[in-house]
């Protein structure tokens, strides 16, 4: 089970967590959010994928904060269409995996999923809210019962240490769960993640 720590902001902090060694680290490049990166990503250790979020972004912009940053994967978490997804996976380098995020609430039209199947190699369904991420409150996980897919998807949404004895039994549904990302739960302001949180679930390695 894979952890992503996502809404990364501050240098020390970025490092800090990347001596934690989670699976991937997200970097938010929509400016309107709390959680805004404009720096540059200090050198973290190779294993840590380092992943752009970007919300509705034109293409041009995308690739070149994936050349400036050395990105390994995207995260799209506007309303990008599936032509948008294909001519990007054929812009991209192949290496580039590529994200694309769904906001549930309490029910899902997962038939949404299928034509986007073959343009991303992840999906990640979030929880539906005033903003496209790090709302800090979880969806009904309930839903995802009835998903039809094999593809991987990471599970985001409001996920703190409370709520992991509810992920293990979702972890327990036979479901392609690949990782879980977490956020504003393990902050102690935007941006900034608490270590010792952080710490605890990176130790935990959820089977």
């Amino acid at each position: 089970m894979g952890i992503k720590i996502c809404g990364m902001k501050y240098p020390d902090n970025i490092l800090e967590v990347g001596s934690l060694l989670p699976d991937y680290m997200g970097f938010i490049f929509w400016e309107k959010s709390a959680r805004y990166f404009d720096g540059i990503i200090p050198t973290l250790p190779k294993s840590i994928k380092k992943v752009g979020v970007f919300v509705n972004e034109i293409m041009d912009n995308i690739s070149e904060k994936v050349k400036k940053h050395d990105l390994q994967a995207v995260q799209l978490h506007g309303k990008e269409s599936v032509d948008f997804c294909e001519t990007l996976r054929n812009q991209l380098p192949n290496n580039i995996e590529i994200i694309k995020v769904f906001s549930i609430q309490d029910e899902f039209d997962f038939n949404v999923l299928e034509p986007f199947e073959a343009v991303c190699d992840y999906f990640l369904f979030d929880t539906k809210g005033k903003l496209p991420g790090g709302n800090g409150t979880t969806f009904n996980w309930k839903v995802l019962e009835n998903y039809p897919s094999t593809k991987p998807f990471f599970l985001s949404g409001g996920i703190g240490l409370e709520e992991l004895e509810a992920v293990k039994q979702i972890l327990k549904m036979n479901l392609p769960v690949y990782a879980i990302d977490v956020n504003s739960k393990f902050e102690t302001a935007p941006g900034l993640k608490n270590i010792n949180l952080v710490r605890t679930i990176c130790e935990l390695h959820l089977q």
